[in-house]
């Protein structure tokens, strides 16, 4: 959206890349080759953000999944190694007398995965959905320090 209302451009419609305030958001894979293997459905596979943060007691995943729900969404422990978050958000239902603007939300299956260190414990993950926010604690192991045994010199 414009900060300048459109009758001041007579309501055309502005589509400079050079324009701050065009309309139009320049892309510049548009003409690329590879351009045509990529799909053009916003796909969320790409725009799903996960944080992961390791604590003293636990390795700590957050994934932002707005408007999805605990259903759609599927957390899995691969090999009791790698951490894996996938789901799918349904394409809204379009009536045909509609007529939009913009599509920004993404739609359609997303999937990350995470190989996690030899210290977590893979047999008491736990998962929890809250507000839009996926959070998968997973706790770690107790790392024991090597025990040293001081040796006497003789001679």
């Amino acid at each position: 959206m414009s900060l300048i209302p459109s009758f001041f451009n007579g309501g055309r419609r502005r589509s400079n890349v050079f324009d701050p305030f065009s309309l139009d958001v320049w892309d510049p894979f548009k003409d690329f080759p590879l351009s045509n293997s990529f799909p053009d459905n916003n796909s969320a596979f790409v725009s799903t953000r996960v944080d992961w943060k390791e604590t003293p007691e636990a390795h700590v995943f957050k994934a932002d999944l707005p408007g999805m729900k605990k259903e759609e969404v599927k957390v899995e422990i691969e090999d009791d190694s790698v951490l894996q978050i996938s789901g799918e958000r349904n394409v809204e239902k379009e009536d045909k007398n509609d007529e939009w603007h913009r599509v920004e939300r993404s739609s359609g299956k997303f999937m990350r995965r995470f190989r996690l260190p030899d210290n977590a414990k893979m047999d008491q993950v736990k998962a929890n959905m809250e507000n839009g926010v996926l959070t998968v604690t997973i706790p770690k192991q107790e790392v024991k320090k090597p025990e040293v045994k001081t040796i006497d010199i003789s001679g």
